[in-house]
């Protein structure tokens, strides 16, 4: 998945030839995950229709203050709308507009009223783009805050043959990406999580596991992607999806398979999480063919301990801040103090089968988070993917 993922993004062209790109920038930055709006100059529209771009974008495409029924666009809504703003092309015109404060269209509104980080792809003929003025008003913008995507060379709408044609849409959007990434907090980080159940077989058709759907893991995973983390998931059977988002998911049965994968990932990892549902037990021995119902009206099955692969992290961390769950029935935070000290965390993640909002397979969870100074964080009900962000925050002040 890339950063621009649910990224929502103010397009803002103006008027000159590279005006024609703006159709390919929109198209690019929707399949990047990203929702775009966009509004134009005046002119612009002699360069791209706004039905072009409303199609594209999917959403309605302004150019003036007023709409054709009298009503207001108003641009201080599209400044706040918008998590980043982006001027492509960025002509000569507005460019020295933009940093002389000029206001006097749509556009150049929005831009005085944003918030957000704005990007600029200046656009303009050779001469122009080497002008001492046009140097001069991007260097000013710079100074202000905006970042600006450098002008390409190659042939000119002149003829002409140089630096001034607008940067190409694919290459805007990769320089998006990484400077977009590089400002995330968990950029350059590894974070590995586990989730889900294990399944332990009994023959080939019959297992010993538990109702963990794997929900709060893969949350997890996510969030730590959203915030720029190269992220490996270690998931036992489960049905969730991590589908758009850039990890790597490595899928596994039973206990000693998630052992094996935990260790594997684990010493170049700077955070692991460790919120799958590990069977404590196995069989002793796994039958070849199914087990038959005898006369005998008890089956008795020898059960061996599955590694402790919490623990064992725990023994070997160096540099790893390592995090671990606890659900638990009775006696809660007992046991959950018990376990943080045990297993060598840095803190542990509670929740209780007695709260309805918290448990297996549902959407909701309720946590207490109990630090190895053993302070405790008491959160609100809430749904899994914002329990996952106030985990994830807890990381990053730790970090």
């Amino acid at each position: 998945m890339s950063v621009l993922h649910s990224k929502k993004i103010l397009l803002a062209v103006s008027a000159g030839i590279a005006a024609y790109k703006a159709a390919f920038l929109v198209r690019g930055l929707i399949k990047k995950g990203a929702e775009v709006k966009v509004i134009m100059t005046p002119e612009a529209q002699n360069f791209v229709t706004p039905l072009t771009l409303s199609t594209l974008s999917k959403n309605p495409v302004e150019w003036e203050f007023f709409g054709d029924k009298g009503d207001w666009n108003n641009h201080v809504e599209y400044a706040l709308w918008a998590d980043y703003m982006l001027v492509a092309p960025c002509t000569a015109n507005t460019l020295s507009h933009m940093a002389d404060g000029t206001c006097d269209n749509l556009v150049l509104a929005t831009y005085l009223s944003a918030k957000c980080p704005v990007y600029f792809a200046p656009a303009m003929d050779l001469d122009m783009y080497k002008h001492p003025s046009t140097l001069e008003n991007i260097s000013k913008l710079e100074s202000f805050g905006n970042i600006c995507i450098p002008a390409e060379a190659g042939e000119l709408a002149s003829g002409l043959v140089g630096e001034g044609r607008m940067a190409e849409p694919e290459n805007i959007i990769d320089f998006l990406e990484r400077t977009i990434a590089a400002t995330l907090p968990l950029y350059g980080k590894k974070v590995v999580v586990s989730a889900g159940p294990t399944y332990e077989n009994l023959d080939p058709v019959r297992f010993i596991g538990n109702y963990s759907s794997g929900k709060m893991g893969f949350e997890i995973a996510k969030a730590a992607a959203d915030l720029g983390a190269k992220v490996t998931l270690v998931s036992g059977p489960s049905h969730e999806s991590v589908m758009g988002y850039p990890i790597e998911r490595i899928d596994v049965v039973s206990a000693r398979d998630m052992y094996n994968a935990m260790h594997a990932n684990f010493a170049d990892a700077n955070v692991v999480v460790m919120s799958a549902a590990v069977a404590d037990y196995r069989p002793k021995e796994t039958a070849e063919q199914k087990i038959k119902k005898e006369n005998d009206d008890n089956l008795i099955i020898e059960l061996v301990k599955n590694p402790d692969i919490l623990k064992s992290l725990g023994e070997i961390k160096t540099h790893q801040l390592l995090v671990g769950f606890a659900l638990e029935t009775n006696n809660e935070e007992e046991y959950a103090k018990k376990k943080l000290a045990k297993k060598n965390l840095d803190f542990i993640v509670l929740n209780s089968m007695q709260d309805k909002e918290a448990g297996f397979q549902k959407n909701t969870n309720k946590i207490t988070i109990i630090d190895k100074d053993l302070s405790m964080q008491q959160f609100e009900a809430k749904s899994k993917a914002d329990v996952a962000k106030d985990i994830l925050n807890v990381i990053l002040n730790k970090l």
